[in-house]
């Protein structure tokens, strides 16, 4: 942080204590998500062993339906929910057709 002298210490140590949070908070969001990957590795490797494709678009629909309900009950942006499944979805169906070409 920049120079702080004039900012009054018990406001430095709530930004402290807030930041701290946020710093937890991102550590278990990047824990979530790789054992989120580790399931949808597991799902790659089963749909590549059958022939299944990679994308499952009605599967997808569902799961955006549900996380915007979620996210709305949580007070979170729906939209934003839906563009952060989105991402996490595109990546999900990149990992899934590199599993199939290589199962081929």
């Amino acid at each position: 942080m920049s120079d702080t002298s004039d900012i009054d210490p018990a406001v430095i140590a709530e930004l402290t204590r807030l930041r701290e949070s946020i710093d937890n908070i991102d550590a278990a969001v990047v824990h979530m998500l790789a054992e989120r990957f580790k399931c949808t590795q597991q799902v790659g490797v089963l749909k590549a062993d059958h022939q299944l494709p990679p994308a499952d678009p009605a599967r997808e629909a569902r799961q955006i339906a549900r996380l915007r309900e979620l996210a709305e009950s949580a007070k979170l942006d729906p939209a934003f929910a839906e563009k952060l499944l989105n991402f996490i979805i595109a990546e999900v169906i990149r990992h899934h057709e590199t599993i199939a070409d290589g199962a081929r």
